[in-house]
């Protein structure tokens, strides 16, 4: 996820902003109305011209209590009017996201005189002030607020902490982020250690200067620091360095089995392999095991943040779901950091990104974040399976909304709803271009491998669209038509009408990739170990157990209903989002309850009863479900090649 993340180097010029088009950008972004109230001029536009100066920021992260963080900048100005700008468009998050609530404290001062800013009439991620004549440089003094409970999330806790640069600074309007140099520097508590992708010049006591970098540099280059920490060489043999730099709740949890070590440096492996470059002079997993600051997933260019449950290698048997995390942001260094969508390329932080190609960004990102994960021997082969087979039946059966949306349209949810949980998922819809977008990667795979007798597969377009410009860190973005393009050179079929009646039409044949590589999905009344795994970890499922391709129901630990599916027989029974399941067929509600109840109401005409709790009362409710437990599961196909047996076999 990316989530949930600029680039790493200076970013591509793909296009020019004109004043106009610019001025409809923020009007889009809510930083200007109509021209002739001139608040389009409210905000300078970007500029690609060098910023006259250097802004230095330090980050006091001492405040491992009360999380709050300390920021002072020194900015280097001249006479008069003089904007500043909180980022708003947070690079991987896709949205309008910069968490501008959380900053507070805000004093602008000038040798030693207090200087009166206002924040703007209709952008409030913009703040106006008069620099006085004389004055060369402004000090900016805030605080950043961070979460304190688990539905705020945390960013630091006792033992660590994830500092990004964009939540915790300002920067002048009017240039590219390219063009304004930045210095920064942070202190941590006593005997933490560090890890970034920025470059430390020094360091003195629990004080680390870093090397001046440009803006968008240091937006991409978030810092870990942390009490247990554990640094592993994961390099390759192109001998790129690529570090696995963990921080843990305790030091048990730092502890690597051989076996361990040995498939996380397959990942790296593999990943050069498929790619066959690299687009970083070294990269930093930067991975946080902890019981508090698990959930974490952004991407970028030389880096990425990695969030999994404390015990993610004392319980590597019982913890297969969410392993594919490293490989999916490692895969996002090529797709989305190097290669991004014409439209995702902005010139600054508050300018708006469009996510049009989301679908490609992250769709395929998750695709290769899956085959990835078994090529290195982080999943077996059955695992990779089990785990499709849960992302096929939500397009078999839970993501009905695709009668009315199509999924090239749920590239806007990151905008829409921001991950917000969502009252009825299954038809409203989210990001379904992540795993809808990955079915049909599959199928575009298993489409090549027919066309040219299995002799090219999609692992030729990933060499061909990501894998050029080796070394370098320059932005390259890309159309529809680039896309097309790329794939036509690898076997020339009509993969613009392919492409568009997938992303472009309602009920897309997202199935289809299943069968194009020699598999089919079933439903059985047993869970497969992968799923039994997935409803009892606290990530990525935060204990969900799944009855969506029964029933219609997916529900926490607590009996809560987490989503109903839309015309599903719980819906039609009027269960609604949010109740707490109490019994079953007149039992206390368990998980095994409600199972033995589905199990005994196969083939009968006796509807299940449930007992609901929701908004201080109860309810009866009779569902009329007479088919069984259903677990999805892939078969083989008769007759047809096993194409996904290749696609996950590892590269020699």
């Amino acid at each position: 996820m990316s989530r949930v993340p600029s680039a790493a180097s200076p970013l591509a010029k793909p296009r020019m902003f004109s004043r106009l088009a610019l001025a409809v950008a923020m009007v889009l972004a809510g930083g200007a109305a109509v021209a002739q109230d001139n608040r389009a001029d409210s905000v300078p536009p970007p500029q690609d011209t060098p910023y006259p100066g250097t802004v230095s920021i330090h980050i006091d992260a001492n405040d491992t209590t009360q999380g709050i963080f300390r920021v002072r900048e020194t900015i280097a100005v001249k006479a008069g009017p003089l904007t500043l700008l909180y980022p708003q468009w947070i690079p991987g998050d896709h949205s309008p996201t910069g968490p501008i609530a959380n900053l507070a404290g805000v004093k602008l001062t000038a040798n030693g005189k207090t200087l009166m800013w206002k924040r703007d009439k209709y952008n409030v991620y913009a703040y106006h002030l008069d620099v006085p004549e004389g004055v060369s440089s402004i000090d900016a003094e805030f605080q950043y607020l961070s979460g304190r409970t688990d539905d705020q999330g945390f960013e630091i806790t006792q033992r660590m902490t994830d500092v990004e640069w964009s939540s915790m600074l300002l920067y002048p309007a009017g240039h590219y982020s390219r063009q304004i140099t930045f210095a920064p520097s942070m202190t941590v508590p006593h005997d933490w250690q560090i890890a970034t992708a920025l470059e430390t010049a020094s360091r003195s006591g629990d004080t680390v200067t870093f090397k001046p970098v440009t803006l968008n540099n240091l937006v991409d280059s978030p810092v870990y620091a942390g009490q247990y920490f554990k640094r592993v060489d994961l390099t390759s043999f192109d001998k790129v360095p690529v570090y696995l730099d963990i921080f843990a709740d305790a030091p048990k949890y730092l502890e690597m089995t051989p076996e361990q070590v040995t498939v996380h440096r397959n990942l790296v492996t593999q990943a050069i392999k498929l790619f066959g470059s690299h687009h970083y002079d070294h990269y930093d997993f930067l991975f946080s095991l902890s019981d508090e600051m698990s959930g974490h997933g952004t991407e970028h260019h030389q880096s990425s943040e990695d969030g999994l449950d404390a015990d993610y290698f004392t319980a590597w048997k019982e913890a297969a779901p969410g392993r594919d995390l490293l490989a999916h942001e490692y895969t996002h260094s090529w797709n989305g950091k190097f290669r991004r969508g014409e439209d995702l390329w902005t010139p600054n932080f508050n300018v708006p990104m469009g996510d049009s190609l989301l679908w490609v960004y992250e769709g395929q990102t998750q695709y290769w974040g899956f085959v990835l994960t078994a090529r290195a021997g982080m999943w077996s082969p059955q695992e990779f399976r089990d785990a499709l087979a849960m992302t096929a039946a939500n397009y078999d059966r839970n993501r009905v909304g695709f009668e009315w949306r199509t999924l090239e349209d749920t590239t806007n949810d990151a905008t829409i709803a921001r991950r917000a949980s969502l009252p009825f998922r299954s038809w409203q819809m989210s990001e379904e271009y992540y795993s809808g977008g990955q079915m049909m990667w599959l199928e575009v795979d298993g489409k090549l491998r027919e066309l040219t007798n299995d002799k090219k597969s999609l692992d030729d377009f990933a060499k061909a669209f990501f894998g050029v410009d080796n070394g370098s860190y320059v932005t390259k973005t890309y159309t529809f038509d680039d896309v097309v393009s790329t794939l036509d050179g690898v076997a020339k079929y009509d993969w613009a009408s392919f492409l568009r009646n997938r992303v472009n039409v309602l009920n897309p044949p997202l199935q289809n990739g299943l069968e194009a590589t020699g598999w089919k999905l079933v439903y059985t009344d047993q869970e497969s170990g992968y799923e039994k795994q997935y409803n009892s970890r606290s990530e990525p499922a935060r204990h969900l157990y799944n009855f969506a391709w029964s029933i219609g129901l997916t529900m926490n630990d607590k009996g809560q209903v987490n989503d109903v599916r839309w015309n599903g027989p719980a819906f039609k029974a009027g269960v609604s989002t949010g109740a707490t399941l109490v019994a079953v067929n007149g039992e206390n509600y368990s998980t095994d309850a409600l199972k033995a109840a589905i199990t005994a109401a196969k083939g009968t005409k006796t509807p299940i009863q449930l007992l609901l709790k929701y908004q201080g009362g109860y309810r009866n409710v009779a569902v009329d479900y007479h088919d069984g437990l259903q677990y999805p599961h892939l078969v083989r196909v008769s007759g047809k090649p096993d194409y996904l047996s290749e696609i996950i076999a590892p590269r020699k």
